[in-house]
C-alpha cells in the first residue's frame, strides 16, 4: 500500500468532534476525515452525513461517550455506524476492524522507548493496516515505527504548524491528523 493512494493522495487528516466542525468540513474537497469519537447517539447521523458528501471517516473507538471500547463494541460500530476505519489502542478493536473489512488503525502513545518496544510488539499482534504515532512531533520515532513494523505510519497530537505537520511527512509519515481549522485550508499532497 504506497501512500500516495492511502488517502487518495489527502496528507493531511482533519479530526473533528462536534457536528458543527464536520459541516465545515463537508464544504472542502477534503475527502477523509477522523472524528474523534463523540456521543454515542450522534455518530450515525454525522457518518452518514459525511459519507451524503462523499467524504469517507476514521472513527475514534477509544473516545465514544456511552461506549465501552471492547471487541462487541468495534463489532457494533462497523456493522451499525460504518466508517471507512476505526482507531483505537486496543489490539481486540483493531482485529475486529479488519474482520469486518474496515480500515484498522492502531493509535500508539510514545512517552519513552520502553512505550516504543511495547507498542511494536503490540502492533506485531495486531497487523493494523495503519498506525497513528503520539505525538506526531517526533520524526525520527515516526520513521522507527514505520522501519520496525512495516506498517504505513500516520502522525497525531500536539501538530500546530504547517512546518511541523512538513517534518512528519518528510520523516515518511503517510499523513498527518490535526484538529487545527487553519492546517486544513487546501491540503493535498
Amino acid at each position: 500500500m504506497h501512500h500516495d493512494s492511502l488517502f487518495g493522495g489527502q496528507r493531511l487528516l482533519p479530526a473533528v468532534r462536534h457536528p458543527k466542525e464536520l459541516e465545515r468540513l463537508l464544504k472542502t474537497p477534503l475527502a477523509w476525515l477522523v472524528l474523534l469519537g463523540g456521543r454515542l447517539g450522534q455518530l450515525q447521523p454525522m457518518v452518514k452525513l459525511a459519507a451524503d458528501h462523499g467524504k469517507r471517516v476514521l472513527l475514534h473507538a477509544d473516545l465514544i461517550d456511552g461506549l465501552k471500547n471492547d471487541e462487541y463494541a468495534a463489532e457494533f460500530l462497523c456493522q451499525q455506524i460504518r466508517p471507512a476505519g476505526l482507531i483505537s489502542t486496543r489490539v481486540a478493536v483493531i482485529r475486529k476492524a479488519k474482520q469486518n473489512g474496515v480500515l484498522a488503525i492502531q493509535r500508539l502513545f510514545l512517552i519513552d522507548s520502553g512505550a516504543l518496544d511495547t507498542s511494536v510488539e503490540l502492533a506485531k499482534q495486531a497487523q493494523p493496516d495503519l498506525i497513528e504515532v503520539l505525538p506526531g512531533l517526533l520524526p525520527q520515532w515516526i520513521r522507527e515505527v514505520k522501519d520496525r513494523t512495516g506498517v504505513p505510519v500516520i502522525a497525531g497530537g500536539l501538530i500546530r504548524t504547517r512546518e511541523e505537520a512538513a517534518a512528519a511527512l518528510e520523516a515518511g509519515a503517510a499523513a498527518v491528523t490535526t484538529s487545527r481549522p487553519d492546517l486544513w485550508d487546501g491540503h493535498r499532497a
